[in-house]
C-alpha cells in the first residue's frame, strides 16, 4: 500500500465514523480559546474546562486579563500543570494582544508565535480551529497516531510529522483531520495500551500489522 493510498483509507474511514470532530476545550471566542490552549499544555482538556469556567467569569476579555496581577492569575489556574509559567504567559499574552494587535487574536501563524506561551503547536490550533486555516497542530496524540498508522515515516520531530501530514491530507480537510487524529489517540490508540480490538483502522495500520507478525 502506498502512502497516498493509506491516507485515502484513513480519510474514508473517519469521514464515515467521525464526520464531526471538534476541540474538546470549551470556548466562545478567539480570546477564550487562546487562553484554554495555553492552559492545555501537558494538562487534560477536562481539567482546563474546569479551570476556565471560573477564569472567564473573572477575566471575561483581554482587557480584564491584562490588568490582572500574575499572582492572581496563578491562584485561578494553580490546579493545572506548570501554573507559574502559564500565569506569566497569560499575563504577557494579554498585554501583547493589546499593545501589538489592537486586542484581537491574530490569524497569522507567525504573529501568533510572537505571543508569550504560544509555540507552533498552539499557533496551529488557533489558526485551524478559529480561522479554519489548513494548519496541522502536532501534539503527542497526533505524533503517535500518525507514526503508528504509517501516515508519517521516520519523523523525529513534531514539525517533520506536520510537514508530512499537510502534504498528503487535502487542504480543505486538514482542520478536521487534526481532530480525527487527536481524538483517535485520546480514546482508541492509547500510548501504553492501544485498543486495537476496537479500532477500525487495523486493516491498513502499520503498527497493527507489525504486532500481528511479531
Amino acid at each position: 500500500m502506498t502512502k497516498k493510498e493509506r491516507f485515502e483509507k484513513v480519510i474514508e474511514y473517519f469521514k464515515v465514523n467521525m464526520p464531526v470532530a471538534e476541540t474538546e476545550l470549551d470556548y466562545n471566542d478567539p480570546y477564550e480559546l487562546i487562553v484554554a490552549v495555553i492552559l492545555s499544555a501537558q494538562c487534560t482538556d477536562k481539567r482546563v474546562n474546569i479551570i476556565t469556567k471560573d477564569f472567564f467569569r473573572q477575566y471575561p476579555d483581554v482587557v480584564s486579563l491584562s490588568r490582572a496581577e500574575v499572582v492572581d492569575i496563578f491562584e485561578m489556574i494553580k490546579s493545572c500543570s506548570y501554573p507559574n509559567n502559564k500565569a506569566k504567559h497569560l499575563s504577557g499574552m494579554s498585554k501583547m494582544l493589546l499593545s501589538d494587535f489592537n486586542g484581537k487574536v491574530p490569524s497569522d501563524i507567525n504573529d501568533l508565535q510572537k505571543l508569550p506561551g504560544v509555540g507552533r503547536k498552539t499557533a496551529n490550533v488557533i489558526a485551524s480551529v478559529v480561522f479554519n486555516k489548513p494548519t496541522m497542530a502536532v501534539d503527542t496524540h497526533v505524533f503517535r497516531v500518525a507514526a503508528r498508522i504509517g501516515l508519517s515515516t521516520n519523523a523525529k520531530t513534531p514539525l517533520e510529522t506536520e510537514k508530512q501530514l499537510v502534504r498528503y491530507f487535502p487542504e480543505e480537510i486538514i482542520p478536521l483531520a487534526h481532530h480525527w487524529l487527536i481524538l483517535h489517540g485520546r480514546y482508541v490508540c492509547l500510548a501504553r495500551k492501544p485498543k486495537c480490538n476496537e479500532c477500525g483502522l487495523t486493516g491498513f495500520c502499520k503498527f497493527y500489522k507489525k504486532q500481528k507478525t511479531s
